[in-house]
């Protein structure tokens, strides 16, 4: 005799194979005895160690590799001055040679280089141009440095800062701040998502991971721009929105993480987002500043992205900005892909497990 067997209260039930179904929550795995006692220190410890290892990898004694400067002056000029910066600091200066004060101007307002060194040509003695906006570690690194190289030819060092910070970020930090409570938020989101509202479908948990993105870019435009502390000058709409879409690349990213790794997820988004992301944003100091092995992370991860979008924005004639925006669109739309292709699976398992036994 055939009959058909109820489904299991356990698991929930779905009516269509189609992916916009309530997604449940990852499943929780009650660990009892010695194992319960060790894993969760274990699994903190060895991110707390990542963390750790990372930040002082990148920030313990920071000096520039290939740092991009200009120089005008002759070809001997320029000659002796790469043989003294290689001299006082070896591989930290990517010295090109410029024809003029104007056009040296121009590549460090658009970030091309990081400074500017008018040799004077016997004419007077040697300036120094330079973004103040690039943060007080660069700026210490170069007016030493080149201090030192007008020193030896006998001249006084004159500076001019052409593109300060602006006068609510005196330390140039304040990108970097927002760009961590940014992803710090993406974060707590891509989890409390799934423990808050396991049932959501998925047209509306896109459409949740989009509202906090668009509130969360207002909000820091609305603290960091004009109206706030007005430490981050620029548009208001552009500073909302690239803020925006950090936040849900960081958010998307986090719920990836979580909806494919199961409770290791939430592990492995802070060691790539929280950790990886935040040391190579470039909100400290910038890339070519970071270790060999950090340094490609910086294009590619949504911190890194992000944070030189919204420098660009701010002080540097849009550098970056075009880039981050890809970056950042593409992991927005990976991560939604990748979350789809999860709940579809699930949808056909569901399904598989409900067909009625003969």
């Amino acid at each position: 005799m055939s009959h058909s067997t109820a489904p299991s209260p356990t698991r929930p039930h779905h009516a269509s194979s189609h992916p916009d179904i309530p997604d449940p929550a990852p499943p929780q795995h009650p660990q009892g005895g010695l194992k319960g006692v060790l894993l969760p220190v274990a699994v903190v410890l060895a991110i707390g160690t990542i963390f750790v290892s990372v930040y002082l990898a990148a920030f313990h004694a920071p000096r520039p590799h290939d740092l991009p400067v200009a120089v005008v002056g002759t070809q001997q000029e320029t000659h002796r001055l790469e043989e003294g910066l290689e001299s006082a600091l070896p591989g930290g200066f990517d010295v090109r040679p410029y024809g003029d004060e104007g056009a040296a101007r121009e590549a460090v307002k658009h970030r091309r280089v990081y400074a500017a060194y008018l040799t004077g040509s016997g004419h007077g003695a040697p300036k120094l141009l330079y973004a103040g906006a690039n943060g007080p570690s660069v700026t210490g690194t170069l007016t030493g440095a080149f201090g030192g190289a007008a020193e030896a030819s006998g001249h006084r060092l004159a500076q001019e800062d052409i593109l300060p910070a602006s006068t609510g970020d005196t330390r140039g930090l304040s990108i970097f701040y927002a760009a961590f409570g940014l992803v710090l938020a993406g974060y707590l989101f891509g989890m409390m998502t799934y423990q808050a509202a396991p049932a959501l479908r998925f047209r509306q948990r896109m459409a949740s991971l989009t509202l906090f993105g668009v509130l969360g870019g207002v909000i820091i435009a609305l603290l960091a721009g004009s109206t706030g502390f007005g430490a981050l000058p620029g548009s208001f709409v552009g500073i909302a929105g690239i803020t925006a879409l950090m936040a849900m690349a960081a958010g998307g990213a986090t719920m990836v993480f979580i909806r494919w790794a199961g409770s290791a997820g939430a592990g492995l988004a802070s060691i790539v987002l929280l950790t990886l992301g935040n040391s190579t944003s470039g909100g400290v100091m910038p890339a070519p500043y970071l270790p060999g092995w950090l340094h490609p992370l910086a294009a590619v991860l949504p911190v890194g992205a992000g944070v030189r979008a919204l420098q660009g924005l701010a002080y540097f004639h849009h550098d970056g900005l075009g880039r981050g925006i890809a970056v950042l669109a593409a992991w927005i739309i990976a991560c939604a892909g990748l979350l789809y292709l999860r709940d579809a699976r699930s949808a056909r398992s569901a399904l598989a497990q409900q067909v009625p036994a003969s």
